[in-house]
């Protein structure tokens, strides 16, 4: 029996993960999202310690870490805890994902948070975008401190976890969504020339591709490990 551990995107709530939670439920033994503090601005080291102090003590699980949190997710599987058999990775990036941002960094902190929905809407959802999903990130973005989310974009813009990518050996799943409108199209070779094992899967949709489509993405994961999660 398997467990998957899911770590949110920049929110870092669980709040626009539960459809996919309720999905991967029936594929795995158990699922688990991490939360990250709404008010405490962490950085990546700070945030993995606070995710390995919450992971599984006892029987195999598989780590998915979303967009910002893939940084954190690769950094762990490189260095991995007793029970990680598999690591997968949806529409994030191992490095700063628009480098030539990156020297902008510092400026994040005067950055506005709380931009239109519908230009939000735009980038992380495209043509799936429905009422629903566009409450939820709205709801889940208010729920955070504007001081906490300019310093994960600020964080995502310095974000190098190259160092950990070729000590990872266990199996790797990237899900790909097709209609990324945030992350170039390049993002992904950092990973998979670092990482010649792992498996790239092609899902139709946005940029949140777990909340757009997490049925499709929850098969996907279960059926990349044989059918030993249930």
């Amino acid at each position: 029996m398997t467990a998957l551990v899911v770590l949110p995107g920049l929110d870092g709530t669980a709040t626009m993960l539960s459809a996919f939670a309720d999905a991967a439920r029936s594929h795995f033994s158990s699922v688990q999202v991490i939360a990250y503090p709404r008010d405490r601005a962490l950085g990546y080291r700070a945030l993995e310690e606070l995710v390995r102090a919450k992971l599984p003590i006892a029987g195999a699980f598989v780590l998915l870490g979303e967009s910002f949190s893939g940084p954190v997710a690769m950094s762990i599987a490189g260095n991995p805890p007793a029970g990680l058999v598999g690591l997968v990775l949806s529409t994030t990036f191992s490095k700063a994902p628009i480098p030539l941002l990156a020297p902008l960094a510092s400026f994040a902190a005067f950055a506005p948070v709380r931009l239109p929905t519908a230009l939000l809407s735009w980038f992380l959802l495209g043509r799936w975008s429905t009422p629903e999903l566009r409450s939820s990130l709205a709801s889940a973005l208010a729920l955070v401190s504007p001081t906490v989310l300019r310093s994960r974009a600020a964080a995502a813009l310095r974000a190098d976890a190259s160092a950990s990518l070729g000590a990872i050996s266990i199996p790797v799943l990237y899900l790909r969504a097709t209609q990324d409108r945030l992350l170039p199209a390049t993002t992904i070779g950092s990973i998979t020339a670092a990482i010649p094992h792992a498996s790239v899967v092609d899902i139709p949709g946005p940029h949140l591709l777990l909340q757009a489509a997490p049925e499709r993405a929850a098969k996907v994961i279960a059926d990349h490990w044989g059918g030993q999660a249930g």
